[in-house]
C-alpha cells in the first residue's frame, strides 16, 4: 500500500484535493491511476476514497512553486470521474482555484505582506493567469471573515480572483465559431440555436425556453427529467464536436464529460433556492443554470460565472440579448440555483471586437484536512 501526502481544502462552492506535483510524481508513473485511486473511482459512492459522490467534490488540484517565469505557483486541475476510470484535465475550475493561494502561502511558496498578498498562479489547463488576492493582516494568514457566499454555510475569508486576459482559455478564441450565435442539428430534436464562448473555460449557451423550461429550475428538478438530460448533453456533445473535442457527438460524455459546458440562461424570475431564500428577480441581471458532468450544478461553476460575463458583453450572443443590464455592463449579478454570484468585468471594445483584459469575482476558502491518503496497488 502506497501512501501520499494531502491535503483537503473547500474553494468556493467545491472542495478538492490538493497535492504536490513532486510528491505525485515520485509515486507512480501512472498519475490518473492515483488519482483514481484517491478519489474512489470508478464507484458511484466513492466509497474507498476520498471523493465525495458528486462532481463538484470529486476533484484534484496539482501542485509546484514556480522559479523561473513571473508567477509565484503552477497549478494543473483534475476533474475525477465518479463512475468511469477517467480524469478529466480540460479546463478549469475557478472555484478550486481560489484555495490555490492560500495553499501556496501555507506551504511557503510567497511570503505573505500587510494587508494584502497578491499570489500570481499559472493555471496549465488553460496557460492563464490568476491574480489572486487574498487579506492577509499584519503579513499573516487567518480564515476569518464576514464574507459570505451562497451555496456555503457561515462566512470566511475574502479571496478576489482576477483571471488575466481569459478569452480563449482552449480554443484560443473568445468567439471559437467566429459567430455569436450558431445552429446546431440535434438527432430526435431538430435545430437549435447556441452561442459558444471561450473566457476562462469554454461554454455553451442555449435560451431555456428553447429547451422546454423557465430557467428558474433547481437542480433536482433537471436531474429528474432523464429526456431533458439525454437533450442536454446530446446539444453540448455537437458543441464539443465542433469545437474539435471530440469527433463524434455521441462521444462527448467519454472523451470530453467536463468542457464545454452546457449552460441554459434566461432573463430574471423569482425563485427559491435549494436552501429556501426567496430571490426576486430586480435583484440579479441574467438566470444561469450550468451543467456538470452530465448533472445539474447545483450552484455555479466560477469560470462559468465569468464566461457568462464575458458572453454579455458580447454583442448579440445568447446571454447578452436576455441579460438584464445597460449597454456598457461592468458589474453583473448572476442568479443560480443556490443565490447569487456577482462579477466584474473590464475590457474595451476594439474595431468591432472585445478585448477582455480581466474578469473579477470573489470566493471563500479553508483548509480542511492535512494528512496521509493510502493507496491500493
Amino acid at each position: 500500500m502506497e501512501k501520499l501526502a494531502c491535503s483537503i481544502y473547500r474553494g468556493g462552492t467545491s472542495k478538492g484535493v490538493f497535492l504536490l506535483k513532486k510528491d505525485l510524481e515520485a509515486l507512480a508513473e501512472n498519475q490518473d491511476q492515483v488519482l483514481l485511486e484517491v478519489m474512489g473511482s470508478p464507484d458511484v459512492r466513492q466509497i474507498d476514497g476520498l471523493g465525495g459522490a458528486v462532481s463538484t467534490t470529486s476533484k484534484v488540484a496539482i501542485i509546484s512553486p514556480e522559479d523561473q517565469q513571473d508567477w509565484d505557483v503552477n497549478y494543473t486541475f483534475a476533474q475525477v470521474s465518479i463512475d468511469k476510470p477517467f480524469v478529466s484535465y480540460s479546463g478549469n475550475c475557478g472555484n478550486i482555484s481560489s484555495a490555490v493561494g492560500v495553499f501556496a502561502i501555507e506551504n511557503g511558496f510567497i511570503e505573505p505582506q500587510h494587508p494584502v498578498t497578491t499570489v500570481k498562479v499559472f493555471n496549465t489547463n488553460t496557460n492563464k493567469l490568476i491574480y489572486e488576492h487574498i487579506p492577509t493582516p499584519d503579513g499573516k494568514l487567518s480564515y476569518e471573515g464576514d464574507f459570505k457566499i451562497s451555496g456555503v454555510p457561515g462566512t470566511g475569508l475574502k479571496i478576489e480572483l482576477e483571471f488575466i486576459n481569459p478569452a480563449g482559455s482552449m480554443t484560443g478564441k473568445l468567439l471559437p465559431t467566429g459567430k455569436p450565435v450558431d445552429l446546431l442539428s440535434i438527432p430526435g430534436f431538430g435545430q437549435i440555436e447556441v452561442s459558444i464562448v471561450d473566457a476562462a473555460n469554454p461554454l455553451v449557451f442555449v435560451a431555456a425556453e428553447k429547451v422546454n423550461l423557465k430557467g428558474n429550475e433547481s437542480a433536482q428538478e433537471i436531474d429528474s427529467d432523464a429526456a431533458l438530460l439525454d437533450l442536454l448533453e446530446k446539444i453540448r456533445g455537437a458543441a464539443a464536436e465542433k469545437l474539435g473535442f471530440v469527433k463524434k457527438a455521441e462521444l462527448s460524455a467519454k472523451e470530453s464529460p467536463g468542457v464545454p459546458k452546457l449552460t441554459i440562461v434566461s432573463k430574471p424570475a423569482d425563485y427559491t433556492t435549494v436552501s429556501g431564500e426567496e430571490i426576486k428577480k430586480d435583484s440579479f441581471d441574467l438566470a444561469v443554470r450550468m451543467m456538470s458532468m452530465q448533472k445539474a450544478h447545483k450552484t455555479i461553476a466560477l469560470t462559468g460565472a465569468l464566461c457568462t460575463t464575458a458572453a454579455c458583453v458580447i454583442p448579440n450572443t445568447i446571454p447578452n440579448q436576455l441579460c438584464n443590464s445597460s449597454d456598457k455592463i461592468t458589474h453583473l449579478t448572476l442568479g443560480h440555483g443556490d443565490g447569487l454570484i456577482d462579477t466584474t468585468i473590464d475590457y474595451q471594445e476594439v474595431a468591432n471586437e472585445i478585448n477582455i483584459k480581466s474578469i473579477s469575482s470573489f470566493r471563500t476558502a479553508r483548509k480542511i484536512l492535512s494528512g496521509t491518503v493510502y493507496i491500493n496497488n
